[in-house]
């Protein structure tokens, strides 16, 4: 399985993109930085995408993809929860901001919306998807992608602490995990739904104890402001676990 980390932050500048992974050229995990990182040809690769929640810097670039798309007469799979389906086709995809992807063309609707259900696994674009919910301040999932082959990566979405129920359900080799602020901002870190080192140290050790092991960590959905602050704890952190955990960062490709 190969990984590429398309937008690591959760501001945009010039070096700085919105969340999203590419899996294999072909899934990618929420919609952060899709076109803005993708040529047209790349795009039209994709077989499905997988939306953690209706966040706009999860979802910004489903209109701008779906045009794209429409252009082409072809047709994207989309992949969520029904919230998200909802808040796009109110908010975004509503014939004002943006044409109504979801129903246009009337016989060939653009976005074909999948409704997925938290806890059950899918076949999906030749992977085993589960999507399960995590601690965040709107619901929201996380998802654990298995390859044909074995190989399998978590990604937590925005998350905050409280993930133990998805430790009990995943062996992942790769452990994608949003770490949004240093622990300077722990406290309203948590409260918002998001982690700090100290946060996911918690976690990381719960998973230990559940599981045995640490898969290699990698962090995403870092507040460019503070990232500097994030390394230093997230490199203290790996010394003390004596695991790998490392800030991701655009174009950042990985493989398991």
């Amino acid at each position: 399985m190969d990984i590429q980390i398309l937008g690591a932050h959760n501001c945009v500048s010039e070096k700085s993109r919105l969340v999203t992974l590419l899996i294999d050229e072909v899934l990618a995990i929420d919609a952060g930085s899709l076109t803005s990182s993708l040529s047209f040809e790349a795009q039209q690769k994709l077989k499905a995408v997988l939306l953690t929640h209706q966040h706009y810097d999860h979802i910004r670039d489903v209109p701008a993809l779906s045009m794209n798309f429409y252009l082409r007469n072809t047709v994207i799979n989309i992949y969520s929860t029904q919230s998200v389906c909802d808040s796009l086709s109110t908010h975004l995809l509503n014939g004002e901001l943006y044409p109504k992807f979801l129903e246009k063309p009337e016989n060939k609707p653009t976005i074909r919306f999948n409704i997925i259900e938290p806890g059950k696994s899918e076949q999906i674009a030749g992977y085993s998807i589960l999507a399960l919910p995590v601690n965040h301040s709107i619901s929201a999932v996380g998802y654990q992608v298995i390859s044909s082959d074995g190989e399998e990566l978590f990604y937590t979405g925005d998350t905050g602490p409280g993930l133990t129920d998805c430790w009990k359900h995943v062996s992942p080799q790769l452990l994608v995990v949003e770490v949004t602020a240093s622990d300077r901002f722990k406290e309203a870190a948590g409260n918002g739904g998001h982690l700090t080192p100290a946060l996911l140290k918690r976690e990381l050790i719960t998973f230990r104890e559940l599981k045995g092991y640490l898969p290699q960590v990698i962090t995403v959905h870092m507040s460019p402001g503070l990232e500097a602050e994030i390394k230093v704890e997230i490199d203290a952190l790996a010394t003390e676990l004596a695991s790998p955990i490392t800030l991701a960062y655009e174009g950042m490709q990985l493989h398991i």
